[in-house]
């Protein structure tokens, strides 16, 4: 047998399948979507079960096509396209996202940002990250979701805030360096916080490179998750 011939590149191969489960997967999110939006008087007590659905085919979803960004950045493929664009307009195409997500939790979006701030980014990469986190509060949040930007010392500073629990202690402890430590076993790899830091570092300036920050308390209580970008 020749073993060169058969030869299998497991990582391309995961990456293909990985690649057709998140068409899937999104397909039955639209389906889902499609469903709540045409019987939504007549879903009524079932509501919080198409919730359900609703959300963890979404962070799914979400998950798969953060493998498919690290494995192509790890690879060498990923398109990096810093442009100028308005902040703004990426927290509009996000929340319009996840509007039907935030209707069904009944979850109030709040978005402060200038209309004139402006910024040097991928919009197609920082836009992942932030629905990623809005998807996340969705879930732990009680009723509220605040999202934001400022600039301050030459940086952008994007928050998503939320009412909820908060983050607990141990993801406290400096997400830069923690991210992905988390046991597998006890199911919290910590992707999100993976990825998000990742995408954060190839904005850079100089000696500045982008990066994200968690906290508790903000100015709803709860979960603050921060991106700051040169």
């Amino acid at each position: 047998m020749n073993t060169k011939e058969n030869h299998i590149d497991f990582s391309t191969v995961l990456a293909s399948s990985v690649h057709d489960m998140k068409n899937s997967v999104g397909m039955l999110l639209a389906s889902v979507e499609s469903i709540l939006e045409e019987h939504e008087q007549e879903i009524g007590e079932n509501n919080k079960h198409f919730r359900t659905l609703h959300y963890e085919a979404s962070r799914i979803n979400g998950e798969l096509i953060q493998l498919l960004t690290l494995y192509r950045m790890d690879s060498g493929f990923l398109p990096v396209n810093v442009d100028e664009h308005y902040v703004i307009d990426v927290f509009e195409d996000q929340v319009a996202r996840n509007q039907p997500l935030l209707d069904t939790s009944r979850i109030d979006m709040q978005v402060h940002c200038n209309h004139d701030l402006l910024w040097y980014f991928d919009t197609d990469l920082i836009g992942g990250v932030i629905h990623n986190v809005l998807v996340n509060c969705i879930r732990y949040t009680d009723t509220r979701i605040r999202l934001s930007a400022t600039e301050a010392d030459n940086m952008l500073c994007v928050e998503v805030c939320d009412n909820g629990p908060g983050y607990p202690d141990d993801m406290l402890e400096d997400p830069s360096t923690r991210v992905y430590s988390a046991e597998v076993s006890k199911g919290a790899t910590q992707l999100g916080l993976f990825f998000a830091q990742n995408i954060a570092q190839l904005h850079r300036q100089g000696d500045r490179r982008g990066r994200i920050e968690l906290c508790n308390g903000g100015a709803l209580g709860g979960g603050v998750f921060r991106l700051l970008l040169p």
